[in-house]
């Protein structure tokens, strides 16, 4: 949100002071600000002049010889806007002044020397109108500095929108003035309303069908409105705070929303007659000021002109009863909406506008007829030809409740830890708006209504509002002694970090995250469906609004975009899924850890072989223990109909290592080999860590030998491995495999056996009397050795 210096002026005194600095200070005692704009800074000799002659380019179609008058002389200009005319005054730049541009010197153009320049809005930074020179219809000398014509000097802090979601008295410029004049210690301004009695006429009907979505509803008829323009200090200062100026009625609405946080609408009244605020019956079409046609559902809070939808409740209004150029008479809309309602709406329709940003945040109900009156005020000071033309109806549904906080002087003393005298307590409080009391005993403290509706509403909010106004840069640094107790880790965490420690020094793994939906456009691009599972309300984007149940697809989307910064790299996630919903309707939360590993230098054997290396070590680092592969029928359609196995540990289905379908792999990178893994942790957390066992190695050479078998289709290592682990050779010391190969239907997988001795070594006789029981054992389970 921007914020114009200049307006915070009009509501306090800030004379004097360093106003940079004090936008600084505003940050350690009320909300970050992000940046700092000097406006008007970089304009220099820009005067008000005036056309004198218009003459037609000999050479151009488009461009025109002026005589200008600035005032201390006459100057011929080379123009080229549309909408130049004699007797029209604008803004001029002259030889040596500057505009945001850049500096004005004496050109040629198509052989006419043009000395200085005539302006568009857009080219002196204070509108985005450049369709042609800007028109100064006010009544200004010829010759007048522009800088002291208008208010074009300014300085616009950016403060962080999040940093005031909890202060919706902070969306307007007089709430951030009331920061400044607590911090500065100076009086608050109270904003110019108008005072008389809106009673004339009849009333505009409003009837509200849903009291637990409407807080408040004023409306107003206002006739006889002449002008249609809005003055151009307001265009400014509307500019300078990111919005732009339409007609005089819209840019009111936006000017009183940006001054106290109130946002209004302002009907055609001709399209006006009765006022209901409901939800519908049924689901329809509604076509805002946008011109989009928008999906209105039995939840979306309507504004009705009868029963005509005209405007979607604190968001935004119908394109069928917006103010137009005839438009002489209104009905002004000053609400107050249920916060949740708004945001909900907001989200379903994908439309977040300044009004429903502000509604979001739990406006003051008491706002609205503030605002009101400050609408009627600046619109008679622009149009006083404008009048009153029915009663002021206000339904005032809810109000919240006045919250009175007590509290004595040691509780501020124990919050704070520094001693703040009773006085500036009170004068802090006061300043703030707060209604503060001390009877020699205790604070007695009244919230104000524009922080009661979520803001302050326990005695610790009131000792935040003491310490920040003093300065957290005031407190004295203080070591604090108190007792410090070890804190034992959860199993998970601490398996968790063992985990990412040893994918990250041991395999040279990135850590990446994501979120926990799916994103469909990435999923299509990559031919991965988005499979059915629980669904998240009221998102935004219908493509994200599936919560994932498997990590991998998000990992592949990284992988893809990723995949041109280097030939081989691996990811992995530890993240959360959901495996649909249990009985009592809450989803089934599962925790995940993802791996993917790309590569164009090695097959796509050799990685999924790298990939099993990397699950076994995880499990034998942490469980002490290997996992078991049996092959398993895919879930997903990513997945590779036959390199798909399933990880198994202490009789757990602990989670899978795949290759992916062969489209997947060609969409992503037809060059690359690309292997997955995922591991359920929540199964992995409750498998049994075995005993460390110690073997003390043998100083003897050990023999190996390597076995060539060939396997039936399906069969599993792990069963091959019970042949020689069944018969306890003590001299066979551990087994690998270290290749598999298949031609013609017939499988076949390498099985190196290590053997070894600690007290000699062992002799080929003795070796191969223990291998032909092994190949013994092998035929009884079909596998036989290649010859």
């Amino acid at each position: 949100m921007f914020i114009s210096m200049n307006w915070v002026r009009e509501f306090v005194n800030l004379d004097g002071l360093d106003l940079e600095k004090l936008i600084r200070r505003f940050t350690l005692s009320t909300a970050e600000v992000e940046d700092i704009y000097y406006k008007g800074n970089d304009i220099k000799d820009v005067v008000v002049g005036q056309i004198l002659s218009v003459e037609n380019h000999p050479n151009s179609k488009k461009l025109h010889l002026l005589k200008v008058d600035v005032g201390s002389e006459v100057l011929d200009i080379v123009c080229g806007a549309p909408n130049v005319k004699v007797g029209m005054k604008t803004a001029v730049a002259k030889c040596g002044g500057r505009v945001p541009a850049g500096e004005i010197n004496k050109a040629t153009l198509a052989g006419y020397d043009s000395y200085g320049m005539c302006c568009s809005s857009a080219e002196l930074g204070i509108s985005d109108d450049n369709s042609g020179i800007w028109e100064i219809t006010d009544d200004i000398a010829v010759g007048t500095d522009i800088l002291d014509a208008y208010p074009i000097k300014d300085i616009i802090f950016e403060v962080d929108n999040k940093s005031i979601t909890n202060r919706p008295d902070l969306w307007g410029h007089y709430g951030i003035a009331r920061e400044f004049a607590a911090v500065t210690k100076r009086p608050l301004k109270d904003v110019e309303i108008f005072s008389d009695a809106c009673d004339s006429g009849s009333v505009v009907p409003v009837t509200v069908m849903r009291d637990d979505l409407v807080y408040r509803y004023i409306s107003l008829k206002i006739s006889g409105v002449t002008k249609t323009v809005s003055p151009m200090a307001m265009q400014i200062r509307l500019y300078y705070c990111g919005m732009r100026g339409i007609n005089l009625l819209a840019d009111l609405t936006n000017y009183v929303m940006l001054e106290l946080g109130q946002p209004m609408h302002a009907f055609d009244a001709r399209k006006i007659d009765t006022i209901k605020i409901g939800t519908p019956d049924k689901p329809f079409k509604f076509k805002t000021l946008d011109d989009v046609e928008r999906d209105i559902d039995e939840n979306t809070l309507m504004i009705y002109n009868n029963d005509t939808p005209v405007a979607v409740a604190g968001i935004m209004g119908g394109l069928d009863s917006e103010i137009v150029g005839t438009t002489d008479s209104v009905v002004l809309e000053s609400a107050n909406f249920d916060g949740v309602s708004v945001r909900k709406t907001s989200s379903r329709l994908a439309l977040r506008t300044d009004a429903s940003m502000r509604y979001e945040k739990i406006l003051d109900p008491e706002l609205t007829m503030t605002a009101t009156r400050r609408f009627v005020k600046l619109l008679k000071d622009i149009d006083p030809e404008c009048y009153i033309d029915s009663k002021l109806n206000d339904v005032y549904v809810k109000h919240y409740p006045v919250i009175t906080l007590t509290f004595d002087k040691k509780y501020v003393d124990r919050y704070t830890g520094i001693e703040i005298s009773n006085e500036q307590i009170l004068e802090t409080l006061n300043s703030l708006g707060f209604d503060a009391s001390f009877d020699g005993e205790k604070f007695t403290v009244v919230v104000p209504s524009w922080r009661a509706t979520k803001d302050v509403t326990i005695k610790a909010d009131i000792i935040e509002e003491i310490t920040r106004i003093y300065g957290y840069d005031n407190f004295k640094i203080v070591t604090t002694r108190s007792p410090l107790k070890p804190v034992r880790a959860e199993v998970c965490k601490d398996e968790d970090y063992r985990l990412k420690d040893l994918l990250v020094d041991k395999f040279n793994l990135h850590e990446v995250h994501s979120y926990i939906w799916c994103d469909g456009k990435k999923y299509k691009k990559l031919g991965i469906d988005v499979e059915d599972n629980v669904r998240i309300l009221n998102i935004a984007t219908a493509e994200n609004g599936t919560v994932r149940n498997s990590m991998i697809p998000t990992l592949l989307s990284m992988t893809y975009e990723n995949k041109s910064y280097a030939p081989a790299f691996g990811i992995f996630e530890i993240g959360r899924v959901a495996d649909g919903t249990a009985d009592n309707g809450y989803c089934i939360e599962r925790k995940r850890l993802g791996i993917t590993l790309f590569d164009k230098t090695v097959s796509e054997k050799e990685l999924y072989f790298k990939m099993l290396a990397m699950v076994k070590f995880l499990f034998k680092s942490i469980k002490k223990a290997e996992p078991t592969l049996a092959k398993v029928e895919v879930r997903h359609n990513w997945q590779h109909p036959k390199n798909t196995a399933e990880i198994t540990y202490d009789s757990k289905n602990c989670g899978y290592i795949c290759t992916l379908h062969p489209t997947v792999n060609q969409k992503i990178d037809k060059n690359a080999s690309i292997v997955c893994a995922e591991i359920d942790l929540d199964e992995f957390y409750l498998t049994k860590v075995c005993d460390i066992e110690f073997d003390e190695p043998s100083k003897f050479p050990s023999i190996d030998v390597d076995l060539s078998l060939i396997v039936s289709e399906g069969q599993r290592y792990a069963d091959i491995k019970k042949c020689w682990e069944t018969l306890n050779l003590s001299e066979l010391k551990s087994d690998s495999v270290i290749d598999t190969f298949e031609l013609a239907g017939v499988k076949s997988i390498t099985v190196r056996l290590s053997f070894s001795s600690n007290d000699r070594t062992l002799s080929m006789e003795e070796i191969q009397e223990q291998t032909d029981k092994i190949l013994e054992n092998l035929k009884t389970i079909g596998v036989t050795l290649k010859v």
